[in-house]
């Protein structure tokens, strides 16, 4: 598959932007880092956190997903050119992604992504034969039926709120003090009181794909529509697109900043959305004028080794933060923790310039290249073709 430099640079964009997303989850858990009132901040930390709410959480994420539906059809164009069919090896790389998710979340951290893209992908099947306007309609219309579903409040009743309370204080003891054991037995065994609801799983699991679609089906009519691979002929689709970065913020900023009422949910799903394209395409028309510069050359590299470098990502922030390494969990500040997660990103950009100058592909890219491709090598194994002789004993065969 021919990579695409601006499509690389982006995967970097994404990754840094989920990094500082993500300093909130290493730092205070998947249910305290909505909760922060458990946590006394300053007030410079305060509105740190408030920056990281509404510029960056729940808005880089969307532009990985983007992404994934963008390769997943370039994926599918380069294994049908190579004549191979293109459905059993996606089926091995979701399963692979699956894996590695699974592992990723059962024995390091609790806020994987990877399972939850391998099982996404099996959903997108529907989509792949569709036509770039098809897929266009349909990620419009489940981003309007899955914003509209946030409408109304919903109110914890005062035993889940005091369960919530209680199992806040338990991640923070068992993140701050335990040993890796019993930090993993807390994260696989134990959640708040509503999460054990097998209702509400369910509801969720059937919920989550229709609701996480449309920046996937963007994603996938971009392909279709050969967008990127021409950036300075491009420029007019970009600044276009750059029109939804005020309007994102503003929606974002009016549900956080502004009391909860019926329509939060709505304006921070939507503005989420909006804001992701874009930082899409803001990046996307910097990259016309400044894609020799080093500061793209690092985000390329990091995009690259995308795979690796989430990993790493969690290795290094769960060892600085969990009690079997710095035991800093809640103790870091929110601003610190955003220098730290620059100057964690900015080493990944160095060493993956440096690894790409020896290697082509980072270890767990490897990996995955392997299974998806089923080969050692990790290359495309071709059909072989049969010969003229071959396909005339096959006739009469199937004539007698």
């Amino acid at each position: 598959m021919e990579r695409v430099r601006l499509i690389d640079s982006l995967r970097g964009l994404s990754l840094f932007g989920i990094l500082l997303a993500n300093m909130l989850i290493f730092q205070y858990g998947m249910w305290g880092k909505d909760e922060i009132s458990y946590f006394s901040l300053s007030d410079l930390d305060t509105g740190a956190y408030k920056f990281i709410k509404i510029v960056v959480e729940g808005s880089f994420m969307p532009i990985f997903t983007f992404l994934f539906g963008y390769s997943l059809i370039k994926l599918v164009e380069s294994l049908r050119k190579k004549e191979v069919k293109a459905r059993w090896h996606l089926v091995r790389r979701f399963i692979l992604l699956i894996i590695f998710g699974t592992l990723h979340g059962t024995y390091l951290w609790e806020g994987d992504i990877l399972a939850f893209y391998g099982f996404m992908g099996f959903f997108l099947f529907l989509f792949i034969n569709r036509k770039k306007k098809t897929l266009i309609i349909w990620g419009i219309i489940l981003l309007l039926l899955t914003s509209a579903m946030g409408y109304g409040v919903v109110e914890e009743t005062n035993e889940e709120l005091k369960e919530l309370s209680s199992y806040i204080v338990k991640t923070n003891d068992v993140y701050t003090n335990g040993n890796y054991t019993e930090i993993m037995d807390h994260r696989n065994n134990e959640s708040p009181l509503f999460f054990d609801d097998e209702f509400f799983l369910l509801f969720v699991m059937i919920l989550a794909p229709f609701m996480t679609a449309p920046l996937f089906l963007f994603g996938m009519a971009a392909a279709k529509g050969k967008l990127f691979t021409r950036p300075s002929l491009e420029q007019k689709w970009y600044k276009i697109g750059v029109v939804l970065l005020p309007i994102g913020l503003a929606l974002k900023t009016s549900s956080i900043l502004l009391l909860q009422n019926d329509w939060s949910a709505i304006l921070l799903n939507v503005g989420a959305q909006f804001l992701s394209l874009g930082y899409i395409s803001l990046f996307a028309l910097l990259f016309v004028s400044y894609s020799n510069s080093n500061v793209f050359h690092g985000f390329e590299s990091v995009g690259k080794l995308s795979l690796t470098n989430y990993i790493m990502q969690s290795v290094i922030c769960t060892t600085i933060f969990y009690g079997y390494g710095l035991g800093l969990f809640g103790n870091l500040g929110m601003l610190n923790s955003i220098i730290l997660g620059l100057v964690i990103f900015v080493l990944q950009c160095v060493c993956s310039s440096l690894y790409l100058k020896k290697f082509q592909r980072g270890p767990l890219e490897v990996i995955l290249r392997m299974g998806t491709n089923f080969s050692w090598n990790g290359a495309v194994k071709k059909r072989k073709k049969r010969s003229k002789k071959s396909k005339k004993i096959e006739m009469k065969n199937t004539l007698v």
